[in-house]
């Protein structure tokens, strides 16, 4: 890799990562979605911003994607719509992001003779594990229009690989945590709410178990994927190997932040019953045998770095804690 792109550089992973490819001595161009407030989101709080070419768009665009493609030799493609709430509500613009818009790329990256794509996933494609722990030949359930869009944008990535030989990879993360983490996420949730003094905090359903993985690591395990030509055509699991409750999660972050909190169920959090995703449990051994990757940062460290960022007060305003974001 020399010159990459990273769509979706202005999100959560997509920050991190450009930091990483950035920091590694890659020349970065990232892409943040277009706004009026000329706000490159993430991208603003940075230590690379100055080191990056950040440009503004929209990957609904194709044309805008074959410019944003010129030059690149290694695309991570991880612009999407990803809150899942949000999509019992909007379905149709997720099919427009992340359907239309990894064709997009995907035809982008086809003209432009880029050399690496890899596509993110996400473990949301496999609903409620029929097995554990999940490997990428377990059934995909589309038990949201999200996970539904994630599946089609998945297949649509691979059919470029099959039909025209373009040499991609998918990366399927499982629960990535960490500083920046969105709103809408449960660790971000009960950290701000507790933060913000709460002696009670609102969640939905604490019993689904999760495997969470630190930003870190699930930049890490990309830019495996990227290095390695064994990963050319495959679909991949960047996971932990290790699955935890919701609620063994809260108990965990209460005692990191010495919290007496309790738990109240917030009905309007509540997934509806055939749409809740009740176990993921990563089975991390393909991207071992591939690449050698393997998660560096335990979830109590993982989890007291995110505690010790949320916590930092000019981080910490930049949430919304009293307010349920879909």
């Amino acid at each position: 890799m020399k010159k990459v792109l990273v769509t979706g550089a202005d999100g959560f992973i997509g920050s991190h990562l450009t930091e990483m490819l950035a920091g590694s001595g890659l020349q970065v161009r990232a892409l943040a979605q277009y706004n009026s407030f000329n706000s490159w989101g993430w991208l603003d709080h940075v230590n690379c911003k100055n080191d990056i070419e950040v440009v503004c768009g929209d990957v609904r665009d194709p044309h805008f994607c074959k410019s944003i493609c010129n030059g690149v030799d290694t695309v991570f493609h991880l612009a999407a719509l990803i809150a899942i709430p949000y999509s019992y509500q909007a379905p149709d613009s997720y099919v427009d992001t992340n359907i239309r818009g990894t064709l997009n790329i995907c035809q982008a990256a086809r003209d432009r003779g880029v050399q690496r794509v890899i596509h993110t996933s996400t473990s949301e494609v496999y609903g409620s594990a029929q097995y554990v722990p999940i490997d990428e030949k377990h059934p995909l359930q589309p038990q949201s229009p999200y996970s539904a869009s994630k599946i089609a944008a998945d297949a649509m990535a691979m059919s470029f690989h099959n039909a025209f030989d373009l040499p991609l990879t998918i990366a399927r993360p499982f629960n990535t945590y960490g500083p920046r983490q969105s709103a809408r996420a449960v660790i971000p949730t009960i950290i701000t709410q507790i933060a913000n003094g709460k002696k009670q905090i609102q969640l939905g359903d604490v019993s689904p178990t999760r495997d969470f993985n630190y930003v870190e690591d699930t930049c890490c395990g990309f830019i495996a994927l990227a290095e390695s030509d064994k990963t050319i055509g495959e679909t991949v699991n960047v996971g932990s190997n290790f699955e935890i409750s919701v609620g063994d999660t809260l108990n965990l972050i209460k005692n990191i932040m010495a919290s007496d909190v309790e738990f109240l169920v917030d009905e309007q959090r509540l997934r509806p019953e055939k749409s809740e995703v009740n176990r993921l449990w990563c089975d991390n051994g393909k991207i071992k045998q591939l690449t050698g990757f393997a998660p560096q940062v335990s979830l109590e460290n993982g989890l007291r770095r995110t505690v010790d960022w949320f916590c930092d007060p000019d981080n910490l305003k930049k949430y919304k804690a009293d307010i349920y974001n879909v």
